[in-house]
């Protein structure tokens, strides 16, 4: 299911590249919030509670792009033909859930900026490492759950609330399924950098963890008709047959001259 799954992206980011880096130079746009505008605020006035509210404001413009983005760029997975007007159309459905997981970033960046280091500060110093400990590993877990967060929300219902929820059920039942998308995104991510986060960059990322999500689905149906089955023994040959036979295979020529195969 992996190498299908790493396959079946890069035909997608590839066949989409124009359509990604556009994507990709909108969400840096929206970047230029949290990350420059404090600095560049902070020379005029010298307030760090004004850096900390650019900075909030900044995560929940970029939360809600990604969460626009994730929604529009699912069609991709599904075999269809990305529109650019798909973007607003998703962005009218998605905002609260973008505002909802910006809320979610930015208590993140508060507990690793502020709450973290004074707990290191405390005495005695056993206690603040203990409790510094909790909140770093509790923070670990929340970022492998809610890396599906996105995903979730746009292809199994417009509830909040129970997307949450279904990130950590799914990040649960797939433990070393989230660890591998986890560190993989975070690699290309880095990687990313050396073509200023054009390609495949936040939303390439997006769109693997939508082809991931939509294929693991498939898991779930197969135990929905087979009750009995061992959930540790999915027949991955025999349920991506279809999904195998639409992606089909290319040769080097066909990526770089599709046009004479």
């Amino acid at each position: 299911m992996i190498g299908f799954l790493l396959r079946k992206t890069f035909y997608d980011l590839w066949d989409n590249m124009i359509k990604i880096v556009v994507l990709n130079l909108g969400f840096i746009a929206c970047t230029t919030i949290p990350v420059f505008l404090p600095v560049l605020v902070a020379r005029f006035i010298d307030l760090e509670i004004i850096s900390v509210i650019l900075v909030a404001i900044g995560i929940l413009a970029c939360s809600v792009y990604l969460s626009a983005a994730a929604h529009s760029i699912r069609v991709i997975s599904d075999y269809g033909t990305y529109h650019f007007s798909d973007f607003l159309k998703s962005f009218k459905i998605t905002w609260p859930a973008g505002l909802a997981m910006g809320g979610f970033v930015f208590l993140v960046f508060i507990i690793l900026t502020f709450v973290i280091p004074f707990y290191l500060t405390m005495e005695p110093l056993l206690v603040g490492l203990a409790l510094s400990a909790i909140i770093f590993w509790t923070t670990i877990f929340a970022l492998l759950s809610f890396q599906y967060y996105f995903t979730i929300y746009s292809r199994l219902g417009t509830n909040i609330k129970k997307a949450f929820k279904k990130c950590i059920l799914v990040s649960l039942d797939n433990t070393g399924l989230s660890i591998f998308l986890f560190i993989f995104n975070t690699i290309v991510l880095i990687l990313s950098g050396f073509l200023a986060f054009m390609f495949p960059g936040p939303i390439g990322i997006l769109l693997f963890l939508d082809e991931a999500l939509r294929l693991r689905l498939l898991k779930y149906d197969y135990l929905e008709a087979n009750p009995e089955a061992n959930r540790r023994k999915i027949p991955w040959d025999a349920l991506l047959i279809d999904e195998r036979e639409k992606t089909g295979t290319r040769s080097f020529r066909n990526f770089i001259f599709p046009w004479k195969d």
